[in-house]
């Protein structure tokens, strides 16, 4: 049985680890851009949407669409470096470990 007290101080450690790196990236902000720059988009490691910077050279009421896809496409790349971050700091908490995506610890 001390092997599993072992596992189970192992398992404590590392969810508490895991409640660290939530709170970091609750705080970490990465930003995405479109359209070489001229739309960016800040988002929270949450993934929430903080802050939109528009160029004002793209605001033409004839390009709405064109805007409207930027928009989308700034924030998907935000999003996808969040998720990145995401994914390096958790391959750096569990020693290089390949877990699946979702897999709560501890289990």
């Amino acid at each position: 049985m001390k092997n599993l007290g072992q596992l189970m101080k192992q398992a404590q450690a590392m969810q508490e680890k895991m409640a660290e790196m939530q709170e970091q990236l609750a705080r970490l902000e990465i930003d995405g851009a479109a359209g070489g720059g001229l739309v960016r988009a800040t988002v929270s490691g949450k993934g929430e949407v903080k802050k939109l910077k528009i160029e004002p050279s793209l605001v033409d009421p004839k390009e709405v669409e064109v805007l409207e896809d930027l928009i989308v496409a700034a924030v998907n790349d935000a999003r996808a470096k969040v998720d990145a971050a995401a994914a390096e700091q958790m391959k750096a908490l569990t020693g290089g470990l390949n877990l699946p995506p979702g897999l709560k610890l501890p289990f």
